[in-house]
């Protein structure tokens, strides 16, 4: 049965390596129940933040808690936080189905829950296969059924796509969304936005390892939105839409800011204004991410400790 997830706190937390301030001062939380990107690009700081919640680093400054407590301070923690930091820590001569039973036995967990983890990962055909011919994806996979030996309420996983094809992409984003909907703290990193658009309902963002964003993930996508119109009456348009903002754009067609189609189609009808496309304009949510971790440039004394 699984555990309510236990909040993820990170309080004033600063890392540096010589004179490289890996993290700078960085606040912020992950609620249970949901799946949260934690994004920016590579060297942003993000494997840095997490080596720290894990207790595999220690910060110079601020805190890293699980549940309130520091991860060196839980009572059982493989059945309370299940980590994938890394694909390839493993014993390339032992099966996927031979690596999990020796991880489950080291941890006192039963090993015949290690089938069922394969089956839920989709490793099930290549359980008796060796690791050290897994491709990066199924080594990804792995690390996924790895990190949910202790079936633990909170889960941490840094770049879990890296690797995937389209399909596994696709299958993924269902397996977090499945993880998050159990009640668990899931928290995924990412540098690309659009392996993860789908699948998290909050975000924590870095850059330069600084937070710059946290909130929903439609906080994102905060800027007016509007109405693409292709029309061979411009000018009458316009004044049907007195009031509001239109612009052109260089494919001919108007940009009315902040409206509706339904709002500009009544009013063309109202007018007697000829419409020949009518459309929501998108969101670009890559876009507005691209622009909030602007002039990130990592240079090779920037790159995170690995």
């Amino acid at each position: 049965m699984v555990q309510e997830g236990r909040r993820i706190e990170i309080t004033g937390l600063t890392k540096t390596f010589g004179s490289v301030r890996a993290v700078d001062d960085v606040s912020f939380s992950v609620d249970p129940g949901v799946v949260t990107g934690f994004l920016g690009p590579n060297g942003a700081g993000k494997t840095t933040t997490l080596r720290c919640l894990l207790g595999l680093i220690s910060p110079n400054a601020g805190t890293a808690t699980i549940g309130g407590a520091l991860y060196r301070d839980l009572d059982d923690p493989i059945g309370t936080v299940g980590a994938a930091l890394e694909a390839s820590s493993f014993h390339p001569g032992r099966s996927a189905l031979a690596h999990l039973e020796v991880m489950a036995i080291a941890a006192g967990i039963d090993p015949t829950r290690c089938g069922a983890l394969l089956a839920q990962v989709a490793l099930s055909e290549v359980g008796d296969k060796r690791v050290g011919g897994f491709s990066t994806g199924m080594r990804q996979r792995l690390a996924l059924a790895q990190a949910l030996l202790g079936d633990p309420p909170v889960l941490i996983l840094d770049e879990p796509a890296n690797g995937l094809d389209p399909a596994g992409i696709v299958w993924l984003r269902g397996f977090l969304r499945a993880l998050g909907a159990e009640g668990r703290t899931v928290l995924v990193s990412s540098h690309v936005l659009s392996e993860v658009q789908q699948t998290v309902e909050d975000v924590v963002v870095l850059s330069r390892g600084r937070l710059v964003k946290q909130g929903r993930l439609s906080d994102l996508d905060s800027g007016p939105h509007g109405v693409l119109v292709s029309t061979p009456e411009p000018a009458q348009l316009r004044e049907a839409l007195d009031g509001l903002a239109v612009e052109e754009r260089p494919d001919g067609r108007l940009r009315v800011v902040g409206s509706t189609p339904d709002r500009v189609g009544h009013a063309a009808h109202q007018h007697g204004v000829e419409l020949h496309e009518l459309v929501a304009e998108s969101s670009d949510l890559e876009k507005t991410f691209l622009t909030l971790t602007a002039a990130e440039h990592v240079s090779p004394d920037r790159q995170e400790e690995r």
